[in-house]
């Protein structure tokens, strides 16, 4: 659909104006690498403290409690979404925003400082528990708000581009958690990793919360009183009058959760179990695969600003609709590194259609009243259930002797996003669909 007249052409912006916008968008994207960085740092060290909180049971039933806390932290998104969408609605994006990395940063200091098994007995495991329910509902919200706050704050004709920088701290919070583990794994032995090395990581993201705390302060609002003042402002009463757009956001973003975390998080795990390659080649090929994912999401938000949303999703549900089987069928038999790390890629690519636009999609779907709850809980919903679900799914099939049938699964989905993004010409005024 194209963009309504304004009546009137609109003036170039200043270079102070576009200093704030960046400024803005800095602001509003420093706290998403901080969310995504302490949520990670969690999985990546788990195996050097899972003893620590669960004594009881060999090495495989201690990652098994670990990871079970985990998905606890995945699952508390949905309500993240709503309380945080209701926040950003009713008080303000900027007050959202500033709540949620201060319950990130209470979590990691938390989990940093706290005792083990030996010093609390029982309340060890319990009180890591909280702390990652803290974090989940922390993460849970931040998506959402941030999402609308950034489409609210970036230019006309611009917004695919400043927006796609959500998943540009997104990938970048995953790989900095990555590499700082690393770096530990160099510097310390793997006794001293096991002993206290571990709570290193947390406290470096407690810090980081900090700065953007400090970067957040700053931020004008996006929001006004009257939108705020609106008797449906972050309310699900509201909500449900645009549940059509709703439904619509669960669609794609089923897809495109599911195929984002089936690339990224499980790709590794894929890599050496199914075809076989060595796991710190695995590991290296997948850190630069996120690395470039990361860069290639301004240039794919800048091309959406060009051909439109709607087109640069009809591409990534129709590529992942088609190419999804070839490209996990090859990998499973695949001898060159360079190959696998093209096939990767390719399919990285793919997502990068929908993963560069996502939240200034979902974000121009809403009004502005229930905006942020649109958004949030949408997006939390759709990936808590398929996002979260697909190494779980993946591992399951495989075990029952069917792996193929989790290709078909995520081709599937992509259809779906396929299907449901032919309907977006019907939404939208004033905006470019």
């Amino acid at each position: 659909m194209a963009e309504v007249a304004t009546g009137q052409e609109k003036q170039p912006e200043s270079a102070e104006q576009t200093k704030k916008r960046i400024w803005a968008i800095v602001g509003a994207s420093s706290g998403n690498l901080v969310e995504w960085f302490d949520f990670y740092v969690y999985s990546f060290c788990s195996l050097y403290f899972a003893h620590i909180f669960f004594p009881a049971g060999d090495t495989t039933t201690q990652l098994v409690q670990t990871a079970g806390v985990f998905a606890a932290g995945f699952l508390m998104r949905p309500i993240g979404g709503w309380l945080f969408g209701y926040i950003a609605d009713k008080h303000g994006r900027k007050t959202s925003m500033l709540i949620s990395v201060c319950m990130m940063c209470f979590g990691s200091l938390v989990i940093a400082c706290l005792p083990g098994y030996a010093t609390l007995g029982i309340w060890a495991p319990i009180l890591l528990l909280l702390a990652r329910l803290f974090q989940g509902l922390s993460v849970g919200g931040e998506y959402g708000t941030s999402a609308t706050y950034m489409s609210e704050v970036a230019v006309e004709g611009r917004k695919g581009f400043y927006a796609s920088f959500q998943y540009v701290t997104l990938i970048g919070g995953q790989l900095m958690a990555l590499l700082t583990v690393v770096v530990l794994q160099h510097i310390l032995s793997d006794e001293d990793l096991r002993s206290w090395g571990w709570r290193i990581p947390f406290a470096i993201g407690a810090a980081l919360a900090i700065v953007a705390l400090y970067l957040r302060r700053s931020l004008n609002e996006t929001s006004d009183d009257k939108t705020r003042a609106h008797k449906d402002a972050g309310s699900l009463r509201g909500l449900w009058k645009h549940r059509r757009a709703f439904i619509m956001v669960l669609g794609f973003t089923a897809g495109g959760s599911l195929s984002f975390y089936t690339f990224t998080t499980y790709m590794q795990k894929y890599l050496v179990n199914t075809s076989g390659m060595d796991a710190k080649t695995a590991s290296g090929l997948m850190t630069a695969a996120l690395f470039v994912f990361m860069l290639v999401q301004p240039l794919i938000g800048a091309l959406s600003d060009k051909i439109g949303r709607r087109s640069s999703m009809l591409i990534f549900g129709g590529f992942a609709a088609l190419l999804t089987v070839p490209i996990l069928t090859v990998l499973q038999s695949v001898n060159s590194t360079w190959i696998a790390f093209a096939l990767v890629m390719l399919a990285l690519l793919i997502t990068s259609f929908y993963t560069s636009i996502s939240g200034i999609l979902k974000a121009e779907m809403f009004p502005p009243e229930v905006r942020a709850l649109g958004v949030g809980l949408s997006y939390a919903v759709a990936n808590a259930i398929f996002g979260g679900s697909a190494e779980y799914v993946a591992l399951s099939l495989k075990a029952a002797g069917n792996e193929t049938s989790f290709f078909w699964y995520v081709s599937v989905m992509g259809a779906v996003a396929f299907l449901v993004s032919l309907m977006l010409h019907r939404r939208g005024k004033g905006i470019k669909l």
